[in-house]
């Protein structure tokens, strides 16, 4: 009953016509961002973060913004998927196999309905697990002391590089980049100045506002000044819809696939590092194996547009459970949204739910009406929708710079931030060249002054012994986790990885 009366006070709290405009918003761009290849949730929420700053609007309303924008590219990914054969984002890597076969034959109306459809009811059940789980998870959380939280720190840097990384070396480095950039700054407990190298602006640390619109947006930016005469595939294409509604029967045969699948990538989801890549990949692969009696999936099957759809939004519902109930991010996306909450002075983890219920339930109310609202968009509106993938790529980045400069300057006033923020563009894009994973420099940049605090802490308490850190069974499962988590890649990450784009090719390779 606690439960149902507080999501009641969430809708009290979303229900407002600022906050309904701006989930509106929120789903309008988050799909068009999702739909276009390459840019993809992180991205999107990434280079929206100053509008919301710019726009002065408080840590719900933010929030609500963000995840709608969240929401909404999850479920855009898919349009490139289907009508081009082209994923907007990883996840959406696992709809092509059926999506795009479906538009050959005439049906991509109907497959990018029924996808949809699918996206609403992985992200409907996710929404209840993060109801009915993240509570749990605050009371566990209770438990933790200084060497729980820093093994718990620990877990999200060694599990980021997800189950379908194949090099965490590389996913390693980043965490330390990140880690030695939060170090920046005077330090909080001897008040010595740290690589600050006499520049006053460098006193406070980095803003990782500025770090992560740098990374992601500017970079973006860089690459396509890089690639400039290549143009985009999608480009020019005439694209076809067809009919726009799948028939009851087609719905009915998919209904049983969507529920096994959304259980199935909320779980996924809320595995630290696993994320909606790995939720979309099993989903898939367990609805081939049960159901896919006649091989027909790869060759158009609406079960097989249904699977992955519902798997990667259930997961991507479901990695909000750790970034709000323990504060750390459960994928890419879920680390910008934990920068944006710092930036609000809202700190992530179990107190939450008691501090700031109003945001947390608002949030929650929010995420059910967003997606209704995509819902409702994205069947009737689909048609301007993959119109936006035909956007020449040189009027799109423009406007991505401008969002990107404006935005920073509006929240701090600082021409140095700006400079920093090109640096960090700059970085990003050579990052990004040699295949160096950007989300664990963000995490280091967010968690790196907390996880340095909670050691200090937690050895200061035991009078300098460092055994503390494994000194309690909580603690010393988070580190077997943690280890597992660093080392199960290194043994199966290529072979997932190989196993998704070999699936990919040789059944397209059917399709064609």
């Amino acid at each position: 009953m606690d439960i149902l009366a507080n999501l009641g006070d969430g809708f009290a709290i979303a229900i407002t016509w600022q906050n309904l405009l701006l989930a509106l918003l929120g789903c309008f761009l988050g799909t068009i961002m999702g739909a276009l290849p390459g840019l993809g949730p992180s991205n999107g929420v990434a280079i929206l973060i100053p509008l919301a700053f710019t726009m002065g609007l408080g840590a719900t309303p933010s929030l609500i913004l963000l995840t709608s924008v969240y929401y909404g590219a999850m479920y855009g990914g898919r349009i490139s998927s289907i009508l081009l054969n082209i994923p907007g984002d990883e996840p959406a890597m696992m709809t092509c196999l059926d999506g795009h076969p479906m538009a050959r034959k005439g049906m991509a109306g109907e497959a990018l309905s029924l996808s949809g459809v699918a996206s609403f009811i992985g992200a409907f059940i996710a929404t209840w697990g993060l109801i009915l789980l993240a509570p749990q998870l605050v009371k566990i959380a209770l438990l933790f002391g200084p060497a729980e939280y820093f093994a718990l720190f620990a877990l999200a840097f060694m599990t980021l590089g997800g189950v379908s990384s194949t090099n965490q070396a590389k996913s390693a480095f980043a965490a330390a980049l990140g880690l030695g950039l939060a170090t920046i700054g005077v330090d909080t407990q001897t008040g010595v100045p740290r690589f600050t190298f006499g520049e006053v602006h460098l006193y406070d640390g980095l803003d990782f506002l500025v770090a992560i619109v740098g990374l992601f947006a500017l970079s973006e930016v860089f690459i396509f000044l890089e690639n400039r005469h290549g143009g985009s595939d999608a480009e020019g294409k005439k694209i076809s819809i067809g009919k726009l509604y799948p028939p009851l029967s087609m719905l009915k045969q998919c209904t049983p696939t969507m529920l096994r699948t959304s259980l199935l990538g909320f779980v996924a989801g809320v595995l630290p590092g696993a994320g909606a890549s790995l939720g979309s990949f099993i989903s898939y692969s367990m609805e081939k194996r049960l159901v896919d009696r006649e091989n027909t999936f790869g060759t158009g099957d609406p079960r097989g547009v249904a699977a992955p759809e519902a798997g990667n939004n259930a997961a991507a519902g479901g990695a909000l459970v750790p970034m709000l109930a323990l504060g750390v991010p459960g994928s890419g996306t879920t680390a910008v949204l934990l920068a944006v909450l710092l930036a609000l002075n809202i700190t992530p983890g179990p107190l939450l739910f008691t501090q700031n219920p109003d945001v947390v339930w608002g949030l929650i109310a929010a995420l059910f009406i967003a997606n209704i609202m995509l819902l409702a968009m994205n069947i009737p509106m689909v048609g301007l929708f993959t119109r936006v993938l035909m956007v020449p790529s040189r009027i799109l980045m423009p406007i991505v710079a401008m969002v990107s400069f404006v935005g920073i300057y509006g929240i701090s006033g600082s021409t140095f931030d700006l400079l920093v923020m090109i640096g960090f563009g700059m970085m990003g894009w050579g990052l990004r060249k040699l295949d160096v994973p950007l989300v664990p420099i963000i995490l280091g940049t967010l968690l790196g002054n907390a996880m340095e605090n909670n050691l200090r802490r937690a050895v200061t308490i035991d009078n300098g012994n460092w055994w503390t850190l494994v000194d309690s069974p909580l603690s010393i499962a988070l580190w077997a986790i943690a280890i597992i988590g660093f080392v199960l890649p290194l043994i199966i990450g290529a072979r997932v990885k190989a196993r998704m784009h070999a699936r990919r090719d040789s059944e397209g390779a059917i399709s064609d």
